[in-house]
């Protein structure tokens, strides 16, 4: 039903189909039934799928043709529309056919053949068949059908290069994706080893040296084959397909963390310049920055500590202006209030329980610490793909707004590569780490009531919400739940690592650690036999002189102590440990406490005056860097500080108190 079918030269249209009977209706409205059979039968019966009308053009149909060709296909069409109606397109109203044209006289093959007689008494020898099929031509595809097929064949790429030679650069440019920048005529090199190697020496023959520049910019187009590297790489890794992006709707749904270095150099201890990680996590809902550490060298407790942070409410500090409290914004303070009284005193940063958590492949993240820290708090830990950078493209590009919002305009700044760096910035006076975290910790708090491009509202696009009101929005059909973490939490984000409870204790990295609270557990077996009976125990990176042991049995955390606490003076982590381990090897746990211990004596004492021949020896820039890394560092687990056994009055009699590192203060 629908089609259009010629019979006895009289266009129909085909209206009902019932079983072998076909009813048919012309220009005039007649209806007519058939049977099929006599109907298929007939010797002048044509399947017409257009209308015998004037199709409607394409608005351009004939764009990108050669004018010659466009000129052609035109003249073509004023013949063809004349043998159909028997008048040219555009006539004049009232204009009467030719005689021979006539359709109400003449059937539509004597027309046809009238016009093969006319244009070839014109000079042009064509024949009846071929005006049919430009007929035909023109009824199903109007004046497209009228372009010369020969002009519309496909003109290969690239040219006459042999297809041989366009493999083989084809290659070449694929090799280059992922490695250094080469010039071109380092590709042309390639591509005649890739010939050489596939079809033998002089089997197939180079072009000259021109056509081989255009063939590279045809096959190089959008690939900075000789360009970027890292540009280079990350449009080589980009998928194929459109872009797609999920999204969230309420606070946490999806939140992404990400670690990158920051531009901008520090002052460590011992007056110790260097650039420091940054590690931050971002709600894609609300693209709230909710927490971000500064760290000299990023790890996997750090990136638990994001967590903590995260569910945990921003304090105001001293010396911040009161327009950055929480409630002087556009957070729904007092709603928030009634629910958690911690807010009564927090800084205009919201407060967001992570539903689901996007990483990348670094090994901060895919730790087992960190999947740990997801398990415990009942978050989704979702790895991105390797090389995939675009699926957390949120906190790729909001790092780089702190770079350009934050980094720059602090003193040291050093720029994103060496050709963009200043000389002599290590010069420069110099923010400590604890201080850059200070302003970075502000610089967030004021980054959320900035209006953000990202958020916009649907039915008014031109108006745009800071993460603040966004987050106010989305909570009120979201809702609100508190999340506080205890100091047990805290030691449950830390990493963990399985140990035996042997006589004298736990040993750690060549560390004994032992306590009186460890007596019942001694030379037992923890009852974990996917573990081979092992005990759990959590530490911190950054501060050995504790490490904490899982009581399986009794459902608690036991505080072990190293037993040379007693030989450092000042907390220290893993890194100056594993320095000065790897200096003396043979050392034992006595010797590497006390080499510890000088290193970091030696590093508060300064280098030696010039002159001076005493013990004061200089350290090394390694040992330097060691220990200005190693003070900057400050313990993850906000706990408060417990007596050592050393400490202790024994028998009733006050001993002298042995020096302990003192713990920093939770944030």
């Amino acid at each position: 039903m629908g089609d259009r079918v010629r019979v006895a030269e009289v266009l129909h249209t085909v209206i009902a189909v019932s079983g072998t009977t076909v009813r048919l209706a012309d220009t005039e409205g007649a209806v007519t039934d058939i049977g099929l059979i006599e109907l298929s039968a007939a010797e002048d019966f044509e399947v017409v799928r257009a209308s015998s009308r004037t199709p409607v053009p394409p608005t351009t149909p004939l764009e990108g043709l050669p004018e010659a060709v466009a000129a052609e296909a035109l003249w073509w069409e004023q013949h063809i529309v004349e043998v159909l109606r028997g008048v040219p397109p555009q006539a004049p109203a009232g204009t009467r056919p030719k005689p021979e044209y006539d359709p109400a006289v003449v059937s539509l093959t004597r027309r046809e053949q009238a016009k093969a007689a006319e244009l070839t008494a014109a000079g042009l020898p064509v024949t009846a068949s071929a005006i049919t099929k430009r007929r035909r031509r023109y009824e199903a595809r109007g004046v497209v059908g009228m372009v010369d097929h020969r002009s519309a064949k496909p003109v290969s790429a690239h040219g006459r290069v042999d297809p041989l030679v366009v493999e083989a650069m084809r290659k070449a440019v694929a090799e280059a994706a992922q490695g250094s920048t080469r010039t071109a005529t380092y590709l042309f090199w390639r591509t005649g080893q890739i010939l050489e190697a596939d079809h033998g020496r002089g089997a197939v023959e180079l072009p000259s040296r021109r056509s081989l520049y255009r063939l590279l910019e045809k096959l190089s187009a959008g690939k900075h084959t000789t360009g970027s590297a890292r540009t280079r790489r990350s449009l080589a890794d980009r998928p194929d397909g459109p872009f797609g992006e999920r999204s969230a709707a309420a606070p946490g749904e999806l939140m992404q963390m990400d670690s990158t270095p920051l531009d901008v150099l520090v002052r460590l201890d011992d007056g110790v310049p260097a650039r420091v990680d940054l590690t931050g996590v971002i709600d894609v809902a609300t693209r709230s920055l909710t927490a971000a550490v500064l760290r000299p060298t990023a790890k996997s407790v750090d990136a638990s500590v994001l967590l903590a942070r995260t569910v945990t409410p921003e304090p105001m500090r001293p010396g911040w202006a009161r327009a950055l409290a929480m409630s002087r914004s556009a957070l729904p303070f007092r709603r928030l209030l009634d629910i958690d009284a911690r807010l009564e005193h927090a800084a205009a940063r919201p407060v967001i329980v992570p539903e689901t958590i996007v990483v990348d492949q670094g090994t901060v993240f895919i730790s087992r610490n960190f999947r740990a820290s997801c398990n415990f708090l009942g978050i989704n830990f979702q790895p991105v793909h390797d090389a995939s950078g675009w699926e957390k493209g949120h906190i790729e590009r909001m790092l780089g707004s702190v770079g350009t919002l934050f980094a720059q305009f602090v003193a040291g700044y050093t720029g994103f590569n060496a050709e963009r760096r200043g000389r002599h910035v290590e010069q420069q006076r110099l923010w400590s780490l604890l201080e850059l975290q200070e302003l970075l910790d502000e610089w967030i708090v004021l980054w959320q009531s900035r209006p953000h491009d990202g958020l916009r509202d649907p039915l008014h696009p031109g108006r745009m919400f800071s993460p603040n009101e966004k987050y106010a929005a989305l909570v009120e059909t979201a809702g609100y739940v508190p999340v506080a973490l205890s100091a047990d939490d805290y030691i449950e984000l830390l990493p963990a690592t399985w140990r035996a409870i042997n006589a004298y204790g736990v040993k750690i990295k060549h560390r004994t650690y032992d306590d009186q609270a460890l007596n019942p557990l001694r030379q037992q077996r923890s009852g974990v036999k996917d573990r081979k009976d092992l005990w759990e125990i959590h530490y911190d990176p950054y501060d050995v002189s504790r490490i904490w042991v899982r009581d399986h049995r009794n459902s608690g955390w036991i505080t072990l102590f190293w037993k040379q606490l007693h030989r450092v003076a000042a907390p220290f982590g893993e890194l100056a440990w594993d320095h000065t381990r790897r200096t003396l090897p043979g050392a034992s746990e006595e010797q590497l406490a006390d080499a510890v211990a000088d290193l970091l004596r030696r590093a508060h004492q300064g280098p030696a005056e010039r002159g001076d021949t005493g013990s004061r020896a200089g350290l090394s820039r390694r040992d330097r860097r060691v220990a200005a890394r190693t003070k900057s560092s400050p313990p993850s687990t906000p706990i408060a500080p417990e007596a050592h056994p050393a400490d202790r009055v024994a028998d009733g009699q006050a001993g002298p108190p042995t020096t302990l590192p003192r713990r920093a203060s939770p944030r």
